[in-house]
């Protein structure tokens, strides 16, 4: 079971990575956002900062649907990320090994390509 301290410990051991000042976690590479807290968004209510969802940079269309598909106990979307290659994840249902590969390849998707070259 992984929480927001294991995103944040994650991030952080990666290179050339900055923790954006947030009321949950925001971390970004070459001021590239990879893995954020999830600001939900319920109609007539604030904005609910969630750190126990993550918000990871996927890439692209593809690898977001075998996500979702492929785990849909583990990530789901929204429909204000429709066409964005972004999900969410369940930190509760992630083993921290798994949390681990998902931050890593979300760097290494955002990261300038002499700082990916290192991990």
């Amino acid at each position: 079971m992984a929480d927001a301290d294991d995103v944040r410990r994650l991030a952080l051991s990666l290179p050339g990575v900055e923790e954006i000042d947030s009321d949950g976690f925001d971390f970004r590479v070459g001021n590239r956002g990879f893995v954020w807290s999830y600001p939900e968004r319920v109609p007539g209510r604030p904005r609910v900062i969630r750190t126990d969802v993550a918000v990871l940079y996927v890439g692209d269309e593809a690898e977001k649907q075998a996500l979702l598909l492929g785990e849909p106990g583990l990530f789901f979307t929204h429909p204000s990320y429709d066409g964005l290659p972004l999900v969410m994840l369940r930190l509760p249902e992630c083993t921290v090994d798994r949390l681990t590969e998902l931050v890593t390849d979300a760097w290494r998707m955002r990261a300038p390509a002499d700082l990916a070259g290192d991990v």
